[in-house]
């Protein structure tokens, strides 16, 4: 039997629309469409779809290093998106980058990120029923001044394919 996942959420701004939910695990998140600037008290619908995935892939990844021995001293991950013009604005395409720093190898952290994209994270495997995700890595090992990046996968509707393509700078 699948296992059942549940939201609850209230529409909290009759004047406005701000929305406060909470997850099955009792931790509230709000919506908001007005950005902070403009008085807004939470992320778009569609940023806490990028922040889950962010999260998501950052967790696997994260603990397939710590698996493998492969220590890191600064973890980002920075997710992009492009967007439809025409309602209901999907997205038509995603980039994943993970930025560490620390001594792992590329190897390790190619095979982590390839893992989480397509073996690990659902959030990953949901999006990649239909859009295209491109999920990188660019690593700064510490006391050198040089990168090494590199595209690791492409999930999408289109097709599952490494890429491979290694680029330093």
């Amino acid at each position: 039997m699948p296992t059942r996942s549940s939201v609850s959420a209230t529409f909290v701004d009759p004047g406005g629309m701000r929305v406060d939910a909470e997850s099955a695990s009792g931790f509230p998140v709000r919506f908001d469409t007005l950005s902070s600037a403009e008085g807004g008290a939470g992320a778009s619908p569609t940023e806490t779809i990028l922040a889950a995935l962010a999260a998501c892939t950052a967790m696997d990844v994260a603990s397939i290093l710590r698996k493998k021995r492969q220590p890191f001293r600064d973890y980002r991950i920075q997710v992009t998106a492009d967007k439809a013009d025409e309602h209901p604005q999907v997205f038509t395409a995603i980039t994943v980058e993970h930025q560490l720093t620390g001594p792992m190898t590329a190897e390790a952290v190619r095979r982590s990120v390839e893992l989480s994209a397509t073996a690990y994270c659902p959030v990953s495997a949901m999006l990649s029923a239909s859009v295209r995700i491109e999920h990188r890595y660019r690593i700064r090992r510490d006391g050198e001044a040089t990168e090494e990046a590199a595209v690791v996968v492409v999930t999408g509707p289109d097709a599952l394919r490494a890429a491979g393509r290694a680029a330093t700078g």
